[in-house]
């Protein structure tokens, strides 16, 4: 089954196929897009099992099961000692510089998601873009 949903800022529209890929919390996505509504250049994208958010053509939020993956400076983990809910991001069982897991029981609160989202967002001008291959 097809379905396309649409994106708050009124400019896109995303496809996804439900019957292959319904691995999010949906109620997050939208709480998510619903705070990325008011910029420019903002894409969802279903990958790496959940959705991603690219905001200025780089990967900066996503969602996978009820989690939410943060992108940010990797220098500020020491600064969010103190911070409840969140683990660095593994993949392959290493460590991913950057990228961070914050429980969805620390997102139920709408202070908690808008502070990992704008940290997301601040960091966002300075993260890399990946490199687009030959045929895009």
């Amino acid at each position: 089954m097809q379905t396309q949903r649409f994106i708050p800022n009124g400019t896109k529209f995303v496809s996804v196929n439900y019957t292959r890929m319904r691995t999010y919390n949906e109620a997050l996505a939208l709480r998510i897009a619903e705070r990325l509504q008011h910029l420019p250049d903002v894409e969802e994208k279903v990958m790496f099992s959940g959705l991603i958010f690219m905001v200025n053509g780089k990967m900066c939020l996503g969602i996978s099961r009820n989690d939410m993956m943060v992108r940010l400076d990797p220098n500020t983990l020491e600064s969010l000692a103190d911070k409840d809910g969140w683990e660095q991001m593994l993949m392959g069982g290493r460590p991913m510089k950057g990228y961070i897991l914050v429980s969805a029981d620390v997102l139920n609160r709408n202070d908690e998601l808008d502070y990992w989202i704008n940290l997301a967002l601040a960091f966002n001008p300075f993260a890399k873009a990946s490199k687009k291959s030959k045929g895009s």
